[in-house]
Order: structure tokens, then C-alpha cells, then sequence
């Protein structure tokens, strides 16, 4: 949306991504707030923004990108998924137990330290934005020339 090129290092996850940035191996690590929360609260990092559309409860002072970019959002979810004709009793059943989950106070503050914000949304809504997820990456993917390798 910038245009802005950088070179992409693989890791085989977060943890040994935010250690080179901490030795200076790499300059910038597009990572998860869990992995880097503790780094940042100590000032041995420093967050320039959020990929999600609105600030994270768990840095409310760090801007979202689309504060500067307008639509931007990179926003990373885990949701959950059944098999096709799954009866949609059961998927309510599902629903409500996590739903349910979701409300305890105790749960939602712990995950909130890991940098999760909780959105319980209907099965038609998830649906839509797996929907709309795969046709912004498809078209990022286009663009951008991106290969497999």
C-alpha cells in the first residue's frame, strides 16, 4: 500500500526472529505482541505500530498502522472450523460453550497480557471474513508477483 520493499528473512518462529532483532542481526520484525510484549514493556524494543485496524488493548499507547495508512490491516485471527454439513445445532452448541469461555473476566485478562483482543462473532460473520481475507491476500499476492518456493 506504500510501496515501501523490504527483504524478507524466514524464521522458524517468533522467538528466534525477535532475538536477531535484539542482536542487531535484522532491523525490523513484523511479529506477535505475545512474543515481543515483554521486550517492549522493558525499552528493549520499540513498537512503530500495530498491523490490526484499531490500537491493541495491550499497547493503547502504539498507533495502528492505519492511523497513517488508511484500510491498512494485516490483522492475524484464530477462529474455529467444522466440516462442511456439520448440523447447525451443534455448531451453536459449539458457539455457546466458547462464547461462554470467552465472557470469564479471568480468561479474557490473560489473554489480553498475550496481546489478544476477543471477538466472538456468528458463524456468517467468520465465514465473511475469511471471505474478504482471501480475496485482499489474493490480490496482495498478485501485485506483489509473489512464488511459492
Amino acid at each position: 500500500m506504500t510501496g515501501t520493499n523490504f527483504v524478507h528473512v524466514p524464521y522458524k518462529g517468533g522467538a528466534p526472529a525477535t532475538a536477531d532483532l535484539l542482536g542487531g542481526q535484522v532491523q525490523l520484525l513484523i511479529g506477535g505482541i505475545a512474543t515481543n510484549l515483554p521486550h517492549l514493556k522493558s525499552g528493549k524494543l520499540r513498537a512503530l505500530g500495530v498491523t490490526s485496524l484499531r490500537r491493541s488493548p495491550s499497547l493503547p499507547e502504539v498507533p495502528a498502522i492505519a492511523e497513517t495508512v488508511p484500510g491498512y490491516d494485516a490483522s492475524v485471527w484464530i477462529g474455529l472450523v467444522a466440516p462442511a454439513g456439520t448440523p447447525r445445532p451443534v455448531i451453536e452448541r459449539i458457539r455457546g460453550g466458547v462464547v461462554r469461555v470467552l465472557q470469564d473476566p479471568e480468561l479474557r485478562a490473560r489473554l489480553a497480557t498475550q496481546g489478544f483482543d476477543l471477538l466472538a462473532n456468528t458463524p456468517e460473520e467468520f465465514a465473511a471474513l475469511i471471505r474478504s481475507d482471501t480475496i485482499k491476500w489474493a490480490k496482495v499476492i498478485k501485485d506483489a508477483n509473489i512464488r511459492a518456493e
